[in-house]
């Protein structure tokens, strides 16, 4: 899944694959896709607090988006959540996949920041 990530994720806008710290996602709740053995999407959940947990790196492959592998993901992710034992989930958005977020039901909340060197926003769903 790191490798699925950095490649997906990182390379893409110049990061270095230092930027993951796997030892930090060592509580996290690592979900992937896959389509038989291949890995086509994943993301982490990573608790905040009793209440709050941040969706974060989420990714699908380039050649199957729009396929609503990410939707799913995103489904898969809150039911996750909520056996956990959360009641809200929130992430830091790209700009560009905003409107992604919206149709699976997460409303932006404050205003745009600069994470990696692109712009983004918190949204957050009441799970």
């Amino acid at each position: 899944m790191i490798a699925f990530r950095v490649k997906t994720l990182l390379e893409p806008i110049g990061v270095p694959a230092s930027y993951i710290v796997p030892e930090k996602e060592a509580n996290d709740v690592l979900i992937g896709a896959y389509d038989g053995e291949e890995l086509i999407g994943c993301c982490i959940l990573t608790g905040l607090d009793k209440e709050l947990v941040q969706l974060r790196q989420m990714a699908v492959q380039k050649d199957r988006q729009g396929q609503h592998i990410g939707a799913a993901i995103i489904s898969f992710a809150e039911q996750a959540a909520r056996e956990l034992g959360y009641s809200r989930l929130m992430m830091h958005a790209r700009d560009p996949v905003i409107g992604f977020y919206e149709k699976c039901g997460y409303s932006i909340k404050g205003e745009q920041f600069f994470e990696v060197g692109l712009g983004h926003h918190r949204m957050e769903k009441k799970l």
